[in-house]
This record gives structure tokens, C-alpha cells and sequence, in this order.
């Protein structure tokens, strides 16, 4: 084979079928090794059988047909034959918590490893504090490496914080210097002060994301810039008659439900795609949240273990106090279960930009886990498993502007990997079938998780 083309085979791609001699490694004795596995690449929509994937420092270094690999001495091995690699998966709407204190870090060590424990190997954390800018450096001093990749927005952006157009330029520049990644967007905020808001973002470089103001509205915000609407916030109430009282909209939107107008739809996701913004639905805060799913039998849930006990307390009082207001029903949560599930199925037919986020922990949504029910949600809505599973890897490596960081499994990719025994392809529900899992190229089996969610849940019983 001639050279050259070897050279771009090995660098850019899974090593070609055509290769006939066994391609040989670097030496390194920290050198993890997956034998025999099915790689599942979301970004090209292959799936890719008996391939053995060798990792580096952290990163992936090779991928050949099994058998032709020299593997490293000493390496460790990883038996994949049966099994499927993916890459990690990411939470778009997360919240990652603040230490009471410097020497009590339990809270936050035991949430991002619940998002870990199932594979979650990117946060996009959706309220940032001063704590969150120096989170890693926190972290690599108390020789806590496994964690997840986090990027982090300012702090709240609402109508209590930013009651004037200089307090929020001024604050607007301010966090960009300090070093947020994005501008958190609340609810409150006055129309004027919005668009000064957005002026001077897009003048010093950040995006501002989130929720929509009620005076905003989601059209102006989608034609203002902003970069992603999450929730679908404002989208039914922009299906709403023009004199309706959008200041009694609900939660999302919810007392709106039989007033919306579906014929609007195609007209406002035109428009979405248009400016490319980009939406993180969060389904499961309203298929969790929302239901009327009586909240003590959620409870016996083995997955509300892993939160403290005051937490499950209060959140049990959340939703209870929420379905015991007159203004619910179930019939009326039906009607906007489906709305919503079909602006969500209208976004995909219109290859609308798509993320997957959660809002964990949010009342009911468990770290890691609630993106397993936001996945189902997702399948539940028609959205098909490729655009699912591109919604958590490689589109998120668009969104971020990292293609050649993360979000998929080839060659000189950060080694954050799901190893699955069944194929989420053919079901999404497969995505809970957890071999183990791989964050910075470390390896956590699924014993080891599991050890791990029962000493959790037993601290906090």
C-alpha cells in the first residue's frame, strides 16, 4: 500500500479493511485496550464491527480490524467482542453544585459522578457561580481527575440582576473578562434591557442562552441572536392569539395549552433553523416534573436514592403542590405532553439545530439518569435513534466548535467512550445497558459503578 495513503488512513479514520500488516503501537504502558468491539460512530451513522481501539494519555491513538494491532505490553485489556463502543454523551442542561465550603466537596463529587456513571462525559452547566471558573483546578488538587468536561455559563441574567440597560452591559462584559463561557438568560427581563443585553454580547464575543423573557418573546429573541432556547420556552406561548395574557402563561406555556394555534408552528421553526439557533428541549423536566405521576411512587425509583434525603423531600412537596393546583389536570398535561412533542418531531423534520439536555438535578431528574429518560422521551416523539444519539456526541462537538476535541471515536479524539452491551441504534433504551465506561482515557467497569451508586445511596438515606 502505498505510504501517503496509509499516513491519512491511520490519522484521519478507523484503519481501512484493506490494511494487510499489523499496524504497531507506540509503547506505553498505560496503553487501554478494547478488543473485538463494535464501534458506533453517531457522526458518520456506521456502525463498524470487530475493531480493536487502542487509547493513549487519555486519547484515542488507534483503530484497526482486530488482529491486525500490536498491542502494547502491560496495557489493559478490555474484552469487547458482542459489545458496542460509543462515544460519551453529553448533558446540555445540567447544574453543577457549590460547596458549602472548601473541605466539603460530597455533594458535588457525587453528582458529576452520577452523570459519569451513565456515560455523561461533557456538561454544559446551566448556572454558573465564580466556584465553576476554577472547578477543574479544584478538583486536580484533591487528585479528583475523573470528571466530566464542563462548560459553564455566568451567573443569572434576570429581571432582579439586570433591572437597567448599563447594569446588564456592564455585567455582560464583565463575565466575559472574567471567563464564562455564555451568558445565562432567566425570566424578568425587560425588552429594552434584553436588546441591550444582546448588543453587547455580540459586540465583545458571548453568547447568552437560556430561558425567554415573557416580554421578549421567543421570536425576538431567535431574530436578537440568541444562541439556544431551552425548555422550548416561549414557543406555545408564541402559538398563543395575539390578545392573549401572557404573563398568566404557566409553567411553560401550560395554562396556554388550549388557546395554541398550531397553524403558527412552520412559520416560527422557519425561522428557527433560519438563524441556526439551537434547542435543548429538556422533555423529561415535564415527562418527570410534570406528570401526573404521583410523586411518592417515583420515589421507590432506585435512582432517587443517590439524592440526599432532604432533597427527595423537596422535591416530593414541588410536584405535589404543582398537580394539586387547580389550573392541572391530566387531560390538560396530555394536551401539552403533545404539543410539545409535536414541535419537537416538527424541529427534526426541519433539521432544526437539536440538543439533549435534561435540567438536572431538577425536581425529579436525577444527574446521568435523566438523560436516559430524556432519550426515551425523544424516541417517544418520533425523533429517530441516529438524530438522538447525534444530539448527545457529535452535534455537540459542532456546537462548541470542538470536532477535533470530542464527540465521536477516531483517532486523536479525547478518549470519552460508553462501552454497551447491546446496540442503542436498534433501541434507545439499550443506552442504560452500561458496560462500562471511559472519561480521560480512565476506565470505570460496570461493577465498579455500581459499588460506587450504592455507597451514595447509603450516605444518603
Amino acid at each position: 500500500m502505498n505510504k501517503i495513503l496509509s499516513f491519512i488512513i491511520c490519522l484521519f479514520g478507523i484503519t481501512s479493511v484493506w490494511s494487510q500488516s499489523v499496524l504497531s503501537v507506540p509503547l506505553s504502558s498505560s496503553a487501554l485496550v478494547i478488543k473485538e468491539v463494535s464501534i458506533i460512530s453517531p457522526k458518520t451513522k456506521r456502525v463498524i464491527p470487530d475493531q480493536t481501539i487502542i487509547i493513549i494519555d487519555g486519547k484515542i491513538n488507534t483503530i484497526a480490524p482486530s488482529g491486525k494491532l500490536s498491542i502494547p505490553p502491560d496495557a489493559q485489556i478490555i474484552e469487547g467482542k458482542g459489545k458496542f463502543l460509543i462515544p460519551g454523551i453529553a448533558e446540555l442542561h445540567a447544574h453543577i453544585p457549590v460547596p458549602d465550603s472548601s473541605n466539603d466537596l460530597t455533594a458535588l463529587s457525587q453528582t458529576l459522578f452520577l452523570y459519569l456513571s451513565n456515560g455523561v462525559t461533557t456538561l454544559r452547566g446551566m448556572l454558573g457561580q465564580p466556584f465553576h471558573l476554577k472547578i477543574n483546578e479544584t478538583l486536580a488538587a484533591r487528585s479528583m481527575r475523573n470528571i466530566p468536561r464542563i462548560y459553564t455559563s455566568s451567573p443569572s441574567f434576570n429581571g432582579n440582576s439586570v433591572p437597567d440597560i448599563t447594569t446588564a452591559q456592564k455585567l455582560v462584559r464583565q463575565y466575559k473578562a472574567e471567563g464564562y463561557h455564555f451568558l445565562k438568560i432567566h425570566p424578568g427581563i425587560k425588552k429594552e434591557v434584553y436588546d441591550g443585553l444582546a448588543r453587547t454580547a455580540n459586540e465583545v464575543g458571548i453568547a447568552f442562552a437560556g430561558h425567554i423573557p415573557v416580554e421578549v418573546g421567543v421570536t425576538h429573541a431567535i431574530q436578537a441572536g440568541q444562541l439556544t432556547v431551552d425548555h422550548l420556552d416561549g414557543y406555545i406561548e408564541a402559538l398563543a392569539p395575539p390578545l392573549a395574557d401572557l404573563t398568566q402563561n404557566g409553567f411553560f406555556g401550560f395554562h396556554l395549552t388550549d388557546k395554541a394555534d398550531m397553524a403558527k408552528l412552520k412559520g416560527l421553526i422557519d425561522l428557527t433553523k433560519q438563524k441556526g439557533t439551537w434547542i435543548v428541549p429538556t422533555q423529561s423536566l415535564f415527562t418527570r416534573w410534570f406528570s401526573p405521576t404521583d410523586p411518592n411512587q417515583m420515589m421507590q425509583e432506585l435512582e432517587l436514592s443517590y439524592m440526599p434525603s432532604r432533597t427527595r423531600f423537596a422535591w416530593t412537596q414541588s410536584k405535589s403542590n404543582l398537580i394539586k393546583n387547580p389550573e392541572y389536570s391530566e387531560a390538560r398535561f396530555n394536551r401539552f405532553l403533545d404539543i410539545r412533542k409535536k414541535i419537537l418531531f416538527a424541529m427534526h423534520q426541519s433539521n432544526v439545530n437539536l440538543l439533549l439536555g435534561s435540567d438536572a438535578p431538577q425536581v425529579m431528574n436525577v444527574p446521568g439518569f435523566s438523560l436516559q429518560h430524556e432519550m426515551k422521551s425523544w424516541a417517544d416523539a418520533g425523533i429517530p435513534n441516529w438524530k438522538i444519539l447525534q444530539a448527545a456526541t457529535s452535534e455537540v462537538a459542532r456546537f462548541f466548535k470542538a470536532e477535533r476535541e470530542f464527540g465521536d471515536v477516531a483517532p486523536g479524539l479525547a478518549a470519552d467512550l460508553i462501552l454497551l452491551n447491546a446496540n442503542p441504534v436498534e433501541d434507545i433504551k439499550h443506552m442504560q445497558a452500561i458496560s462500562g465506561v471511559i472519561n480521560k482515557g480512565i476506565w470505570m467497569s460496570k461493577s465498579q459503578i455500581d459499588s460506587e451508586l450504592k455507597l451514595i445511596s447509603q450516605s444518603n438515606q
